[in-house]
């Protein structure tokens, strides 16, 4: 869960900023977009398989 508490002197626009940079950081969104549809077994492999290849030629 995350929390962001107020700083001393911060605006609510400056604190909503932060939010969203924690939420990108903890990769929530992208999570959040994953799992917003199904996706079938072997569409999930084909693309770790596709990373796993793209992580190999790049090394």
């Amino acid at each position: 869960m995350l929390k962001v508490k107020s700083r001393a002197g911060e605006s609510v626009q400056q604190m909503i900023r932060r939010f969203k940079k924690l939420c990108e950081k903890e990769g929530l969104i992208r999570d959040m977009k994953r799992v917003a549809y199904y996706e079938k077994p072997s569409e999930k492999n084909r693309r770790r398989m596709r990373r796993a290849q793209r992580n190999v030629v790049s090394r």
